[in-house]
C-alpha cells in the first residue's frame, strides 16, 4: 500500500488531496468497497471519470473532505474536481508514474478538499489536478523520507495556518528582555523593534509579576508570529507554571535551576507534554554542571536515545568572578572560557541550546556566538534606547541572515530521475 499527499494552489480554489493505492484485495480494496457502498450525507464518494460514462484506470474514488450542503457544492466536486482527479490518474498511467500493468489490480482512494468558497472552475480543475498527480507520484516514490520529515519539521509552514509556529532550528538569535512595568513602554518597543526572524520576545520577570502570564497573549496580539518566552523562573508548582504559560501561548519558559531536581524535571516534564521550549537558567547556580547532569541523569548523558527530562535551552548569567568560575568547573585550559562560562562544555556534553546574558553589547556578539552561544539575551540596550530600532540593528549586523530568506519556495529535494 502506498501513501501520498499534495498541496497546491492558493485561495479558495486551493486543492488538498491525500490518497492511498494498493492492491483491490487488500486493505486499500476493502477501504475502497466501503467507501463506495457505506455513504454519509454530505460526504458522498464517487468514482473520478476523464467524462461521463468513462472511469479511469486504476479504478479512483472521491472522497469530499468538507460536507457538500448543496448543489453549487455537489458541481464542483462533480464537475472539474472530478474530472481533474481522472485525468491526472490517467495522465499518471500514460507518463509511466502508474505501471500500466497494475491498472486492474489497484484502487486508488482520494480524499478531496474543495472549500465552499470556491468559484473559479478552471482553478478548481487546475488545482485538483496537479494536486492528484503529485500525491500519486509522491507515494509511489515513498516521498518524504524520515530525514527529510525530521529536516523540516521545525521549520515548515502550513499555507492555511495564517500564522507560523517559529522553532530555534538555525541560531544563534538575539533575545529582547522585556524587562518592564509598564504596558505603554512594552507595546511601543514591540513596535519599534525590525521585523527579523531571529528576534525572539521574553516576558520578562518584571512585566509577568506586574501583569501576569497573560501578559504572553497581549505580547502575541501585537507580533503574531513572534517566539515568546516567559521568563518565570520557576522553582514549584513547575507543571502547572508551564500549563499556564502554555495556555497563554507562549513558545518557552525559563524554569530556575535553583529548584529541587524533581520540581525541575516535573517542569521539563510538562513543556515537553506541551510541545514547548524549556530554558534551564543558572542564575546563582554554583555547580553548573552538577546541577544539569543531576537534572538530566548521569547515564543518561552522551546517549542519543531521546530523555524527557533534558532542557533544551540552559541560561548562562555573566560570572565576574573568573577564578572561582574556573575552579569550580575544573578549567586548567581557559581558552574556551567567557564571561559566561565554558559555552562549548556545556553543549558538548548536554547537547542543548545555550543562553547568555548579562553585560552583552553588539561589539560582544561575535565573538559569544564563535565561543557558541545559541541565543545572545539584550536588555537595556535595547528597551532602555530613544532609538530602539536602531538599537536593535546595532545587535542584528553581527547576526546571519534570517533562516528562511534564502530557501526556495519549492520542495527542491523532488529531484528529476536520471536515465
Amino acid at each position: 500500500m502506498f501513501i501520498g499527499e499534495a498541496l497546491i494552489g492558493d485561495g479558495n480554489e486551493l486543492a488538498h488531496v491525500d490518497l492511498i493505492i494498493g492492491e483491490k484485495e487488500g486493505p486499500a480494496g476493502n477501504a475502497f468497497a466501503n467507501g463506495l457502498s457505506q455513504l454519509s450525507v454530505g460526504h458522498t464518494p464517487l468514482l473520478s471519470v476523464i467524462r461521463p460514462n468513462l472511469m479511469t484506470k486504476p479504478a479512483t474514488l472521491i472522497i469530499p473532505k468538507v460536507t457538500v450542503q448543496d448543489m453549487d457544492g455537489a458541481s464542483k466536486i462533480f464537475g472539474p474536481a472530478q474530472t481533474a482527479v481522472g485525468r491526472a490518474v490517467a495522465d499518471a498511467v500514460e507518463e509511466g508514474i502508474i505501471p500500466k500493468d497494475k491498472v486492474e489490480d489497484w484502487v486508488i482512494n482520494t480524499s478531496v478538499f474543495i472549500s465552499p468558497d470556491a468559484e473559479d472552475y478552471r482553478k478548481i480543475y487546475q488545482y485538483n489536478y496537479a494536486a492528484t498527480k503529485l500525491a500519486i507520484k509522491r507515494a509511489l516514490d515513498q516521498y518524504p523520507t524520515i530525514d527529510k520529515v525530521l529536516a523540516e519539521k521545525d521549520r515548515g509552514t502550513h499555507a492555511i495556518m495564517g500564522f507560523k509556529a517559529q522553532k530555534l532550528w538555525q541560531p544563534p538569535y538575539l533575545q529582547v528582555a522585556l524587562d518592564l512595568i509598564d504596558l505603554n513602554s512594552m507595546e511601543r518597543i514591540i513596535k519599534s523593534l525590525p521585523n527579523r526572524e531571529r528576534i525572539l520576545l521574553e516576558a520578562g520577570t518584571l512585566l509577568v509579576k506586574k501583569f501576569g502570564v497573560d501578559v504572553v497573549s497581549k505580547i502575541r496580539e501585537l507580533a503574531p508570529d513572534a517566539f515568546i518566552i516567559a521568563d518565570l523562573k520557576t522553582l514549584d508548582v513547575g507543571r502547572v507554571e508551564v500549563k499556564i504559560a502554555a495556555d497563554q501561548t507562549a513558545d518557552a519558559i525559563a524554569i530556575s535551576g535553583l529548584g529541587t531536581t524533581e520540581s525541575i524535571r516535573k517542569a521539563i516534564h510538562e513543556t515537553k507534554k506541551q510541545g514547548i521550549y524549556s530554558i534551564l537558567d543558572m542564575m546563582n547556580v554554583d555547580d553548573r554542571i552538577g546541577k544539569i547532569t543531576e537534572v538530566i541523569g548521569e547515564k543518561n548523558i552522551g546517549s542519543d536515545e531521546y530523555n524527557e527530562f533534558k532542557p533544551d535551552i540552559v541560561l548562562l548569567h555573566r560570572n565576574v568572578d573568573m577564578e572561582r568560575l574556573k575552579a569550580e568547573m575544573g578549567i586548567e585550559d581557559d581558552s574556551n572560557l567567557t564571561e559566561w562560562g565554558d559555552i562549548k562544555a556545556i553543549k558538548e556534553k548536554f547537547g542543548v541550546l545555550v543562553a547568555v546574558a548579562g553585560g552583552i553589547t553588539p561589539e560582544k556578539v561575535e565573538m559569544v556566538t564563535e565561543k557558541g552561544a545559541d541565543i545572545i539575551i539584550a536588555g537595556r540596550y535595547i528597551i532602555g534606547s530613544s532609538d530602539v530600532r536602531r538599537s536593535t540593528l546595532d545587535f542584528l549586523q553581527y547576526f546571519p541572515v534570517d533562516p528562511d530568506n534564502m530557501r526556495l519556495a519549492l520542495d527542491e529535494d523532488e529531484q528529476l530521475k536520471k536515465e
